[in-house]
């Protein structure tokens, strides 16, 4: 957002600085679709959003359970006997049913390997206000936090704009699926002590976002290690748990600590309800902190963002729904387990590759073959033609941090079937009319090679011609320069 001089004097440094990160690509591509929507009847040539990582392929599921359920709403007949408990104040510890609910919720998409603890849910505005609470209650201003990338987008925003907490990328590579190692944590860590940083903690997405890959349990306690050894703390976001739908399965930092020698105090996750049952409008965020300092300081700042106790008062009886819970849990398993195939398979059948993911609304996909060059200037060129051309919003990797060009975040479970397919159909266009240009192109480059030889094979018996301006030409080619890339890739806008 821009301000002008005068607007900027009226208001405060916090509202018009630029760290929200709005300027970056992955915002743009929602823009993009914003002002040109895909619609099959209305607009069949719009935008195809899939930079959105929304997960609404259960709602019916969910939709049905409502209809069976009228007492679980305030806003039935037959829930009406509740409104005036539910519609006062309530205590923002939040109702006792909602938390005891959402701790036996989380317990059971780990497993129930770990039994969390009622006392310990604190609420907030979904997980962007639940990562802020925990940004504001760890770190000050000008201190940061190691966050390996690629990491998500909006990380930006969430734990740097009101904080003034600063991020300092761990990079992770592709050659070892961007696996978190110790040494790429040193790394990062001592490269910021060297600069003065204060370094208060590291921030994971478990199970990643942008990757769509989980932690095994070597990562996740080289991680406890790493932060008990510097006396920094570790936030896990663990929003994605439940999304996971192939081995191996979902591991919380809070499993792999129960038998481990480490300060629990530095341990906190992060959850929500926005990508496990798809509710992002609900804004259902949790703070579950193992330190009881953080735990009271977190409920006392979410004043700011609480849950609606209406809500509330639906999500307890829901979830406390054990037959509903489980069957909610092993559809919708299926479901992105079958999505996730038809994408990823559409893409092969065309040379496209992806990271091997199990989880998550999203898969990585390696469009590197596809750069003129290596770099995000490329990356951002292909990245326009894509969505200004192709017409589907896809993120480059540059908005997740990644250090490797050529790499992009898709989002598979926020559509329905039949834009699926369009969407893959303008994937196949744009590849394969790229590889048959290039081919042409080839083509193009072999007849000039031939006739550069012919002619290179006069020269040698002719001993009046010495010299002839055309084989100097910038524009021939030699048979060993490599083919052109496609003019679509070129294109920019």
């Amino acid at each position: 957002m821009e301000f002008t001089r005068k607007n900027r004097q009226l208001l405060s440094r916090i509202a018009t600085n630029d760290r929200h990160g709005e300027n970056s690509p992955y915002f743009d591509g929602w823009k993009a679709y914003d002002s040109n929507p895909f619609h099959p009847i209305h607009n069949p040539d719009g935008v195809i959003q899939m930079g959105l990582a929304e997960n609404p392929l259960c709602f019916d599921l969910i939709e049905k359970w409502i209809r069976e359920n009228p007492d679980a709403s305030i806003c039935t007949a037959e829930g009406l006997d509740k409104f005036k408990d539910i519609a006062i104040y309530q205590d923002y510890h939040g109702l006792r049913e909602f938390r005891e609910a959402v701790a036996k919720f989380m317990g059971r998409v780990g497993g129930n390997r770990v039994t969390f603890d009622p006392n310990r849910i604190v609420m907030s505005g979904g997980a962007t206000g639940a990562n802020e609470t925990a940004m504001f209650c760890l770190a000050d201003p000008g201190d940061a936090f190691l966050v390996p990338s690629p990491y998500y987008a909006g990380f930006a925003r969430d734990l740097r704009w009101r904080t003034g907490v600063e991020i300092v990328p761990v990079h992770c590579k592709s050659s070892n699926n961007f696996r978190i190692t110790r040494a790429a944590l040193e790394e990062a860590y001592e490269k910021a002590q060297r600069s003065n940083i204060n370094i208060k903690g590291v921030i994971i997405t478990n199970p990643s976002n942008p990757l769509g890959t989980v932690l095994d349990k070597e990562t996740l306690r080289s991680l406890v290690s790493f932060v008990t050894d510097k006396k920094i703390h570790l936030v896990s976001d663990e929003i994605y748990a439940a999304t996971v739908f192939s081995s191996p399965r979902f591991i919380s930092v809070a499993e792999v600590m129960q038998d481990m020698d480490c300060n629990r105090d530095l341990i906190h996750i992060v959850y929500s309800l926005s990508k496990d049952m798809g509710f992002p409008g609900f804004r259902v965020g949790i703070v579950y902190s193992f330190n009881d300092d953080v735990t009271n300081c977190a409920r006392k700042m979410s004043s700011f963002g609480l849950v609606s106790s209406q809500t509330q008062f639906l999500l307890a009886s829901m979830l406390s729904d054990d037959e509903f819970v489980g069957n909610f849990l092993r559809e919708s398993s299926k479901r992105l387990a079958k999505r996730h195939h038809v994408f990823t398979k559409g893409l092969e059948e065309v040379g496209i590759s992806t990271i091997k993911s199990n989880a998550g609304l999203f898969f990585w996909m390696d469009m590197r073959p596809l750069l003129k060059e290596q770099t995000t200037k490329a990356e951002t060129e292909l990245w326009r033609v894509i969505i200004n051309k192709v017409k589907l919003n896809v993120s480059p990797g540059s908005s997740f941090l990644c250090s490797e060009p050529g790499w992009f975040r898709v989002c598979f479970a926020n559509m329905d079937d039949k834009t699926v397919e369009v969407a893959l159909d303008r994937i196949r266009e744009f590849v394969l009319q790229g590889k048959e240009e290039n081919n042409h192109e080839a083509d193009k480059s072999q007849a000039r090679a031939q006739r550069w030889r012919k002619q290179n094979l006069r020269l040698s018996f002719s001993s009046s011609r010495l010299y002839d301006e055309s084989l100097m030409s910038p524009h021939m080619i030699s048979p060993h320069s490599p083919i052109p890339h496609s003019p679509l890739v070129r294109a920019r806008t």
